[in-house]
């Protein structure tokens, strides 16, 4: 899934969007084995690796209040540093007709600062709006 997130990534309208993009959960997890992708300080302290987060959020994206599951990238995200393997993520984004006291069940375990209701950063240029019925809820770490 690498090559095809590079792939999306490479989209020149993506270069300067602010806030950072968003992309589909998928795309940032399979074949991810980057510790440091997503919530880097909480790796080691209680944060479950990749593929437990992975596996997590595909079992929540599979909910049937649950229309969709995005993560969004760091501001960082197209440094070069990054060029040849995931870029850092800093945010997952639940399209859902639950609430954030019920989503915050769904992340237990994950060493997530919580559930917020909303775009902590504001709505990144690629996402697509909730369908009806639907609001976002970001699970944020520091």
């Amino acid at each position: 899934m690498l090559a095809e997130l590079k792939a999306l990534l490479a989209d020149p309208a993506l270069q300067d969007c602010d806030p950072p993009p968003a992309v589909d959960y998928r795309l940032f997890f399979d074949g991810n084995a980057d510790e440091e992708s997503l919530a880097p300080n909480q790796w080691g302290y209680g944060r479950p690796p990749m593929a437990e987060l992975y596996a997590r959020f595909a079992q929540i994206a599979q909910r049937p209040e649950v229309e969709r599951v995005l993560v969004g990238l760091h501001y960082d995200w197209d440094d070069p540093l990054f060029a040849d393997g995931f870029p850092p993520a800093e945010n997952v984004h639940i399209f859902t007709t639950a609430s954030a006291a019920e989503a915050e069940a769904w992340i237990g375990g994950l060493e997530a600062d919580g559930v917020i209701e909303g775009w902590p950063y504001g709505k990144p240029c690629n996402a697509p709006e909730p369908s009806a019925g639907y609001a976002v809820l970001s699970v944020c770490w520091d």
